[in-house]
């Protein structure tokens, strides 16, 4: 019955995001040249119910990610809780640095380039994903696999969104910045 509703809620999910990412916000970007406070809503919803992914299959007397399981080797559960520590800190510290209102899509300012941004496009995104990888690596089974793939393709599916916007809005210089900085994070292009 758990993998029933895991492949369940994973494919409605998927169709949601693809729906809002897609459809809805793309169409805000391209007709309003940023995302209406309802849109904006929307991708927030997405992502709050990627978050609450682990409740769908995680038994009931799951520990919370700040309880460690001194059951469990203390390497990998340290490693775990670095991972979610970090990767809240990249994300949330990101999108205050950038501001909430641009880091929801609502206001537009030009392409950022200073600051976390000079090391990637997608820092929030990054950090995400960081504390998607630290939280299953707390409770590791083919369901938190899943999980990380499953976070994967939904911000991917923004992020391509947003790049089509950006391209079309700042052209050359955002496909400079394209070429100069990744879109996640590895190394960049020297010369």
């Amino acid at each position: 019955m758990m993998s029933i509703t895991y492949i369940l809620y994973a494919a409605t999910l998927l169709v949601a995001a693809y729906i809002v990412f897609r459809k809805i916000v793309r169409k805000d970007y391209l007709e309003h040249g940023r995302l209406k406070w309802s849109s904006s809503l929307l991708q927030l919803l997405i992502f709050f119910g990627l978050m609450c992914f682990p409740y769908v299959y995680n038994p009931i007397e799951w520990q919370f990610f700040w309880e460690i399981d001194i059951t469990s080797d203390p390497g990998y559960v340290l490693a775990g809780f670095t991972l979610i520590i970090l990767g809240f800190a990249v994300a949330f510290g990101t999108m205050f640095w950038f501001g909430l209102g641009r880091a929801f899509g609502v206001k537009t300012s030009g392409i950022i380039q200073s600051g976390p941004y000079r090391y990637s496009r997608n820092p929030q995104i990054l950090g995400g994903y960081l504390l998607v990888i630290g939280i299953s690596m707390q409770w590791p089974s083919l369901y938190s696999f899943g999980w990380v793939i499953l976070y994967g393709v939904v911000s991917h599916m923004m992020i391509l969104t947003e790049e089509e916007y950006l391209s079309k809005q700042y052209g050359e210089a955002y496909t400079q910045y394209c070429k100069e900085v990744p879109r996640y994070l590895l190394l960049r292009k020297r010369g």
